[in-house]
């Protein structure tokens, strides 16, 4: 098979983390829990030069690099691929973060999966003129079996794919989310991802 798996959130505790900064940078001390909206600046209710100054800190290679893996990400993905499953990681991530975005998977044991870098909010919205490795028209030429996402921003990414089953992982920001359909499944850690993909496979 072939595996779409997110980086932020899924691989690593990324919000988590951008709490933190929202805190040092800004005195905004919200809770991880408390994080209800996949846009930061709305989260974290910072005015634009605000939000360009913290994803701007957040995407600093030493701060990437510090992210703590999610539990049990790199297992699950040495399984899948020890099994024969490709897995591509497609951030959103800009090209500029993608050195320490693939230091850190090789550091975190991942170093055999494949990292794209996909536009996938829009330049304006993210970091200001960024560049990305895959763009849309050659992404949408790709196709995958299964997916692991957290953003619902993202899941219009995948209508091209209607048997795609998604593995949604569960975070704060998508607590209240409408499925698109039946195929979107609420996973709570990598042990329940791992299962179903298992069962998807046999």
């Amino acid at each position: 098979m072939k595996i779409y798996v997110d980086y932020d959130d899924c691989l690593c505790e990324t919000a988590k983390a951008f709490t933190g900064i929202a805190s040092r940078l800004f005195g905004k001390n919200v809770p991880y829990e408390e994080v209800r909206f996949f846009n930061l600046q709305d989260s974290f209710k910072l005015n634009d030069e605000e939000y360009e100054q913290l994803m701007k800190e957040g995407h600093l290679p030493e701060v990437l690099l510090s992210y703590e893996e999610t539990p049990g990400a790199a297992d699950t993905i040495n399984g899948w691929i020890d099994s024969g499953h490709e897995v591509y990681i497609i951030t959103g991530r800009p090209y500029s973060s993608y050195e320490p975005s693939r230091r850190w998977l090789d550091e975190h044991g991942m170093e055999r999966a494949k990292l794209y870098c996909l536009n996938k909010y829009g330049r304006d919205s993210f970091i200001k003129n960024s560049d990305f490795n895959l763009e849309l028209e050659d992404y949408y030429k790709m196709k995958f079996d299964c997916a692991v996402e957290d953003s619902p921003a993202a899941f219009k990414f995948f209508e091209h794919m209607p048997d795609l089953n998604v593995m949604v992982f569960d975070r704060p920001w998508n607590k209240e989310c409408v499925f698109p359909n039946d195929r979107y499944i609420r996973c709570f850690n990598w042990d329940d991802i791992g299962n179903l993909v298992f069962k998807l496979n046999f």
